[in-house]
């Protein structure tokens, strides 16, 4: 237990020191945080003892460089360098003795909690005297000393700096509420004097190494270094070879705004057939999802610039635009050196093709066997022209006689053949599909064409008939037999005795029918399934992902229209492949079967036992796909590749996350902002104590 009391003490006096720079609000959030959870103290405590390591008198602190390993955002997305977080030391260390005591970490951590911490720290970073306000003298003070006399001069007798702090002699000072708004426009006003200064013939361009310079010193932390070298290309936009102020304001824009380009981007990725946008769906889509109009189109024209390589005009996929969206983006090969191989690629393809059957298998026999009872193709062989009685009325007089006559047991005669034969089908036709689909689909964006989508349905289709057709020929005897030796007085075959009977040349009887119905249903089901996936439940828009039952109704949907479809070749298919009874007719083929059933039974006879097959095949391929999606998402899995920003990856601890943006604050006044400043500790007015 680590109890606050001990804390309390020195909150309260630091309250009331700095009671002139704290608002209400401010007052209440440390309140709060007092009375923080303390399952929440426990863990300020642990990350506290975990990194002190000075011991004065038996008392633990933090140095500078372990209060740093606190409080850095892990896995962080953002172009900072680990030393700067050294600056927010200087907020922390509240007696100024170089250490960090529990009592300051506890502080420091309250201080995070509140939802404006990073304009609160930048405050305190500037506020060198703690008397809750800044003046002239400490604003210029603090910002000569962190950005440097090699740097781009800063003009603070302009209009603009005389705005917020009146005249030069310091007439007026800056509390809490209005030090945030200089902070905004600051980086604005460096943007306008910095080009002024280079513009010396005050024509109104700068050269390209000159804008380069400029951006580097405001934002260089938030671009990556891909887009910093290629800053100088920005010229040849237009003509000349040289760079206007609108053009360095529109960078500016972009990079300031580069959080809603990165939602606009991603939304208009995900609504368009191929996964790419132009600079017209970016600003229609920008239209389309704000109250005005953000950007214009010399913005849009350099996000495409810089994420096109040079070139604005061709549609680009979201992987493209990583550059621009992420500091701390790499070229793809930086990391490729030495890992792969021809040989390693394909072992590695190998390794995932045997992955995926094996899956396919379990998820197929997972599938059967779940509907298995639903599954009376006798309902399909059962004719109109039977010399005696019908065997069944419909489907629910089967389930009935089933029942009645084989026990429960009988809803799974040939569950055996059944499964030893549906791993491998299913296997093979779920591999097959992810294979040509793979091949097929666009690396970038993860898109496929509608064509190839059938293409590689109906080839998994016909591939799985080697598994498919021996496989159901047993099946539907075992079925068929067993209602009728019951009403004939004979035994019931085996399966052994079955495949004896037929050989070799007699399990792929009736293959042509079932080509006939396999390869369009393929065809039609696992585009369907896709489609399902993308356009209704939306899967992968912003980067959601299905939930179970949305992953099911994709797949069971799916299979309706695919499995009524095609239930005429089914028909034809279980009439060829069934051994005719005396009195039967008899086919020769498929085309003899399709006239003499269409003949002899009338048109709905091809569709006889539709019904039936859709409440069979839809929750069958629902369950198979449903697990097949479950067991297949393995970490090596080959995908399209992700494009991760702060924007996408949540912070572990959202007090990391405001440590992070108070230093973005302060690199906004300069891109070297703290390096140099790192010993710098400007002289107190009053000797106080900072309650950050």
């Amino acid at each position: 237990m680590f109890p606050f009391s001990s804390v309390l003490p020195s909150i309260h006096c630091e309250a009331q020191d700095t009671s002139s720079s704290l608002t209400g609000s401010a007052l209440k959030s440390v309140r709060n945080a007092v009375s923080a959870p303390e399952n929440e103290l426990k863990r300020w405590k642990r990350v506290f003892d975990a990194n002190a390591k000075v011991v004065i008198n038996g008392e633990k602190f933090l140095d500078t460089e372990n209060f740093v390993n606190a409080i850095v955002p892990r896995g962080d997305l953002t172009k900072i360098d680990r030393a700067q977080f050294a600056m927010l030391f200087r907020v922390a260390d509240a007696s100024k003795r170089g250490l960090v005591s529990w009592e300051d970490f506890t502080i420091f951590e309250t201080v995070l909690k509140r939802p404006d911490a990073d304009y609160w720290i930048a405050f305190q970073y500037f506020d060198v005297d703690n008397s809750g306000t800044i003046t002239f003298d400490e604003f210029k003070n603090v910002f000569t000393a962190n950005v440097g006399s090699s740097s781009i001069p800063f003009d603070f007798d302009s209009d603009w700096v005389k705005l917020y702090l009146g005249k030069k002699n310091g007439t007026h000072v800056l509390g809490y509420n209005e030090f945030t708004q200089l902070m905004k426009g600051l980086q604005g006003e460096r943007l306008r004097q910095a080009f002024r200064y280079l513009d010396s013939d005050q024509d109104g361009f700068i050269r390209p190494d000159q804008f380069k310079q400029i951006i580097l010193e405001i934002a260089g932390h938030k671009l990556s270094d891909a887009v910093v070298e290629r800053l100088p290309t920005l010229c040849t936009l237009t003509l000349g070879g040289r760079i206007s102020y609108s053009e360095v304001v529109a960078f500016h824009n972009v990079v300031r705004e580069m959080d809603m380009i990165e939602r606009i981007i991603r939304e208009a990725t995900v609504k368009t057939k191929d996964g790419r946008i132009d600079q017209s769906d970016f600003l229609n889509h920008s239209a389309a999802t704000s109250r005005y109009s953000l950007f214009t189109p010399m913005e849009a024209s350099i996000i495409f610039h810089f994420a096109g390589r040079g070139n604005g005009d061709k549609r680009l996929a979201l992987v493209d635009f990583a550059q621009l969206l992420d500091p701390r983006w790499r070229h793809p090969h930086d990391d490729s050196e030495g890992k792969t191989t021809s040989d390693a690629s394909f072992l590695h393809r190998l390794l995932l093709s045997t992955y995926s059957f094996v899956q396919g298998g379990f998820a197929g026999a997972l599938g059967a066997t779940i509907v298995y009872p639903i599954d009376m193709g006798d309902m399909q062989n059962q004719r109109s022209t039977v010399v005696g009685q019908m065997l069944y009325k419909n489907s629910i007089d089967c389930a009935q006689k089933i029942l009645r006559n084989e026990g429960f047991l009988g809803f799974y005669r040939g569950l055996g053949p059944q499964l030893i034969g549906v791993a491998p089908e299913k296997a093979i036709k779920l591999t097959v599909n992810d294979l040509v689909r793979g091949r097929m689909m666009d690396p970038e964006t993860g898109r496929i064409k509608l064509g190839w989508e059938l293409i590689a349905g109906g080839t998994a289709g016909g591939c799985q008939v080697v598994f498919t057709n021996p496989l159901e020929i047993v099946k539907i005897r075992l079925q068929v037999q067993g209602e009728a030796a019951k009403l004939e007085g004979a035994a019931p075959k085996g399966a052994v005795h079955i495949v004896r009977q037929l050989g070799l040349v007699g399990l792929y009887r009736g293959a042509s029918a079932c080509l006939l119905r396999d390869i369009p249903f393929s065809a039609i089901y696992f585009p369907t399934y896709s489609h399902l996936k993308k356009d209704v439940f939306q899967e992968g828009y912003n980067g959601k992902q299905l939930n179970f039952f949305e992953t099911l109704g994709s797949a069971a949907i799916a299979g309706m229209p695919a499995a009524y479809l095609t239930t005429p070749a089914d028909v034809v298919k279980t009439r060829l492949q069934v051994e005719a009874r005396q009195g039967q007719s008899h086919y020769k083929g498929l085309t003899d079967a399709f006239v003499k059933i269409y003949r002899e039974e009338g048109f709905g006879a091809l569709f006889k036992g539709g019904p039936a097959r859709v409440l069979r095949s839809s929750p069958q391929f629902g369950f198979t796909l449903l697990a097949y999606e479950y067991l297949h998402k393995y970490p090596w899995e080959d995908k399209p590749p992700q494009v991760q920003t702060a924007l996408t990856s949540r912070q572990e601890d959202m007090a990391r996350t405001r440590a992070r943006n108070a230093l973005k604050i302060l690199l906004d006044v300069h891109g070297n902002f703290g390096r140099r400043a790192a010993n710098f500790s400007p002289p107190l007015v009053r000797p106080s104590s900072r309650l950050a």
